[in-house]
């Protein structure tokens, strides 16, 4: 069965081009994905994320439990309305779903993750729970809409009441506030500023078409893809799954060893990061024409490698890409595009940041 947001129908009314995306029906452009791109990294762009699923968490031994279920450290959050990146693990030290955990009071935090994840997610969440006897509540009543670009914040306190609009005006990255009925936090998935706002869903039609009256842009998944893939950001089940450990991510700086913290997963991030010699991401740049893929080889003086992430950059006008390698590979490597050896150059990501070309790229 193929779930639909409450926006589905605004979405088609404007003309957008639907696909199915983790059993969601989902809109991919409005007619240019290059265009809506640019509006986003030169303006202001929005994108119906619904289908992410937000998960609430209740009870006294919350943070306690987050502890144990997170790589990162929960400890990091010491004041109401702060927000927390972090992996998710198994047993083995694999990626179950990247998240980002919201810290309200001791007894409640707010935590979004990854649409295609959701029945494993909440499956695991909910196992993990029961120790720490911690109420787990999907949220399924709730919408959200990412605004995200350089003039993004402006257009959307445009549309606040005074007090909302000084609360959100002075909140960092990676916070939270409400006010107007909103949940607006100061995150995203674009490398951009902006908000991601979590809004009642009989409220998200007339938020979205306000927003649209202010000049933000309808932004789909395609656009969404390019933009965080300029940003070096990973994507789930393509970049990182259950087989693949944050160091091999690329993900390190997510991952907390603090002394006495039994998180789970822990024992095999240790040993891997003793023993050294794990596989690594990397970022790719290709200056010769065409377009890295997810799939293709790359070729190491180590050993073979894969591209995960790949599309053109319309920000930078040639092929980038993530790509899985050995470690120690770098300098000038080679993909394999249909048979004939390209060289490609192993570079730092972002690939792009404020707008232009990262350093090195």
């Amino acid at each position: 069965m193929t779930h639909k947001t409450i926006l589905n129908e605004t979405h088609r009314a404007l003309g957008a081009k639907m696909v199915d995306f983790g059993g969601w029906d989902m809109p991919i452009n409005y007619g240019s994905q290059i265009g809506e791109h640019h509006a986003v990294r030169r303006d202001a762009g929005m994108f119906d994320v619904s289908h992410m699923t937000v998960v609430d968490l209740h009870g006294a031994r919350t943070r306690e439990f987050l502890r144990h279920l997170l790589a990162n450290s929960i400890d990091k959050l010491k004041v109401s309305g702060k927000a927390l990146y972090s992996c998710m693990l198994n047993e083995q030290g694999g990626v179950i779903d990247d998240l980002i955990v919201y810290y309200l009071t001791e007894d409640f935090f707010r935590v979004v993750v990854n649409a295609s994840t959701r029945d494993k997610d909440l499956a695991w969440i909910g196992k993990q729970a029961r120790a720490f006897d911690v109420k787990v509540t999907e949220r399924a009543d709730l919408s959200m809409i990412a605004v995200q670009g350089p003039n993004a914040r402006d257009k959307v306190f445009g549309l606040l009441m005074p007090e909302t609009r000084a609360k959100a005006a002075k909140i960092g990255k990676f916070v939270a506030t409400e006010g107007d009925g909103l949940f607006i936090a100061r995150t995203g998935y674009t490398g951009e500023d902006g908000f991601e706002i979590i809004v009642p869903e009989a409220q998200a039609v007339s938020l979205w078409n306000r927003l649209r009256d202010a000049g933000v842009a309808p932004a789909g998944l395609g656009a969404r893809d390019t933009l965080r893939l300029e940003a070096g950001m990973n994507l789930y089940g393509q970049d990182m799954d259950e087989t693949v450990t944050p160091w091999e991510a690329n993900l390190g700086w997510t991952v907390t060893l603090d002394e006495g913290r039994d998180f789970i997963g822990r024992g095999v991030l240790e040993k891997q990061k003793a023993d050294g010699g794990h596989r690594v991401m990397v970022g790719l740049v290709m200056d010769d024409k065409g377009v890295l893929r997810h799939g293709q080889r790359v070729v190491t003086r180590n050993g073979d490698g894969e591209i995960l992430s790949g599309s053109f950059s319309p920000t930078l006008g040639k092929s980038i890409a993530f790509a899985r390698v050995p470690a120690g590979s770098s300098g000038t490597l080679q993909a394999d595009i249909r048979g004939k050896l390209v060289p490609v150059r192993v570079v730092r990501y972002p690939f792009v940041r404020d707008g232009k070309a990262g350093a090195g790229v």
